[in-house]
């Protein structure tokens, strides 16, 4: 039995680790990449993932001298969504600089409690780059933007996308844990909503929505709950209002980094 023939027949969080340990090690031979590490990012990481949801896979590799030398050249690889995987991931020197201009995606999903794989002395050197170079304002900007190309300009509705509904929010009260605590914003939205949450009203909406999306057969658009809407249009539009500073990421460290672990792995 192949491997991904072996995998449907486990249970649904087995087989989508099989399967996904298989890919990546497809990524690696198809492409001449290492990876570095992987681990499961998105709703099942921030803790509204329906029974349904897919398995998103994030990952960090390293290429060859060559295709540093060269220069130019496509950054990220991404596989088409099947089997309920939806992979992808970032070349190492993409992750450091997105990192250090405050884009917080890599410093999440080396907070994943999944983790698929991971090359022990390079996480440390990321982890370690994560702690003393944290971009809080910078990340601030982040979680905002995330949370206004999620929202889109949305203009009171009747009816909203459940889903979306909770990717606007999160990256919303991830903003607001770091003018808080100026610390990376903990995973799980519910966590998040405790702390930073100061309504209990707006925190019992948002319990009842995360309920229903995580109980699996929820419906795809649900009734508008009135004080995360307005809490939701009051955020939007303060960001708008607000005056951007800018910030242009330490490509000096993010290199000095990358040959950093490129020593580690031996490459």
């Amino acid at each position: 039995m192949s491997t991904e023939a072996h995998a449907r027949a486990e249970r649904p969080a087995e087989a989508a680790r099989r399967l996904a340990l298989a890919r990546l090690e497809q990524v690696e031979a198809q492409h001449g990449v290492r990876i570095l590490y992987a681990a499961e990012g998105g709703s099942r990481c921030w803790g509204y993932a329906a029974p349904d949801s897919d398995y998103d896979v994030r990952f960090v590799y390293l290429q060859a001298a060559e295709w540093y030398e060269a220069g130019g050249q496509r950054d990220v690889i991404e596989l088409p969504l099947a089997d309920g995987l939806d992979i992808s991931g970032w070349e190492l020197r993409k992750a450091l600089r997105l990192t250090l201009g405050g884009n917080a995606a890599l410093l999440e999903w080396l907070a994943s409690p999944q983790v698929y794989r991971q090359h022990p002395a390079a996480c440390r050197l990321l982890r370690n780059l994560g702690q003393e170079h944290f971009a809080g304002d910078a990340a601030y900007w982040h979680y905002l933007s995330a949370a206004r190309k999620n929202y889109r300009g949305r203009k009171r509705e009747q009816q909203l996308r459940l889903k979306k509904y909770l990717y606007v929010l999160r990256p919303l009260l991830a903003a607001q844990w770091l003018l808080r605590r100026r610390s990376m914003p903990p995973l799980l939205l519910g966590e998040l909503a405790d702390q930073t949450l100061d309504d209990i009203r707006l925190r019992d909406e948002l319990a009842g929505l995360l309920a229903l999306k995580s109980a699996g057969g929820a419906p795809e658009y649900g009734p508008a709950t009135p004080g995360l809407h307005d809490y939701i249009e009051r955020e939007m539009r303060a960001y708008e209002a607000a005056a951007r500073p800018n910030r242009h990421s330490d490509w000096a460290l993010a290199d000095a980094v990358l040959e950093q672990v490129r020593l580690a792995c031996g490459a």
